[in-house]
């Protein structure tokens, strides 16, 4: 074919009309459903299946994607939902698919399941040999910094409705190692925790709120530096046994938080006009928690 042909040939004109213009097959309608946990946060990895209601065939079986959300198009009629994630009770309801649909995704909040067996009632004290706080912190323009606090203490007051439940911990800032002597204390300088000034970090709980499952947020108040900021810790409860050299009840979870260093006055980006070394503008804190069960007092929280 030469160039001249090639010039004459009028180019393809594109279809703009019908539904497989846009993806939806002729006669199909659009199924769309957005998943979410008890507290309103989209539910990624949730297991979604759809049956014909007429005879219990399985025509799709999806996860939902990052945003909680499944869409398939699908022959019109009547399907059966099923939706199940750990730690929720399952979704089961009837949806109608019509021809030519696309609307909006229905938005589906699945509610808690069974709790877990949640620790007895009463104070339950940090053993600080089987706990451990760590941070993770990066180095600008190099590798990850990892770190650790070694004294600390706090504990848990457990409530009949564990909601009501209150938790402090009080770290020592001069605590901190990284494994290189020069640069915790440069960590402990005034450039950074000063612990002459700020000799503890500090946390108290103003609310804890059940995600999913053994999946807890704990809301409440940190101190560093002299400054105190909201933090949410993202907590999974591991559960309690007797254990230790006494057969200690004891109880244990897991917690990460991201700390916003400016947040706490920590200018990182003076720190690097002035020539400082220093770690990135966010640090991410790690908590392995395991408590002792002490007495079964009242845990209302201090005023």
């Amino acid at each position: 074919m030469g160039l001249r042909t090639l010039l004459r040939r009028k180019p393809k004109t594109a279809d703009t009309g019908g539904p497989q213009a846009v993806g939806l097959p002729e006669g199909a309608g659009l199924f769309s459903v957005e998943l979410c946990d008890p507290t309103g946060h989209a539910l990624p990895g949730a297991d979604v299946t759809l049956s014909d209601a007429a005879n219990g065939r399985r025509v799709v079986k999806a996860t939902t994607d990052p945003y909680g959300r499944v869409t398939a198009a699908l022959p019109p009629g009547s399907y059966t939902l099923m939706a199940t994630i750990e730690g929720l009770q399952p979704v089961h309801r009837t949806v109608e698919v019509v021809p030519g649909s696309r609307g909006v995704p229905e938005r589906v909040r699945m509610e808690a399941g069974q709790q877990p067996g949640l620790p007895q009632t009463g104070v339950w004290m940090f053993d600080p040999p089987h706990t451990s706080i760590r941070f993770v912190a990066r180095h600008v323009g190099m590798a990850h910094v990892h770190g650790r606090f070694t004294r600390f203490d706090g504990g848990i007051r457990v409530a009949e409705r564990m909601e009501d439940s209150y938790i402090e911990i009080t770290i020592d800032a001069a605590s901190i190692d990284t494994g290189n002597k020069s640069r915790d204390n440069h960590l402990r300088s005034p450039d950074f925790l000063d612990v002459e000034r700020f000799p503890y970090l500090h946390f108290v709980s103003n609310r804890l709120v059940h995600r999913s499952g053994t999946k807890w947020t704990v809301q409440g108040t940190l101190t560093l530096h002299g400054v105190s900021r909201t933090v949410s810790l993202d907590t999974t409860y591991l559960g309690a046994v007797n254990g230790g050299y006494a057969e200690e009840l004891r109880c244990a979870a897991q917690a990460t938080a991201e700390l916003h260093r400016e947040d706490y006055t920590l200018n990182w980006r003076n720190m690097l006009a002035r020539g400082i070394a220093i770690v990135g503008p966010t640090v991410k804190l790690e908590m392995d928690i395991q408590a002792m069960y002490r007495n079964a007092g009242t845990p209302t929280p201090p005023e």
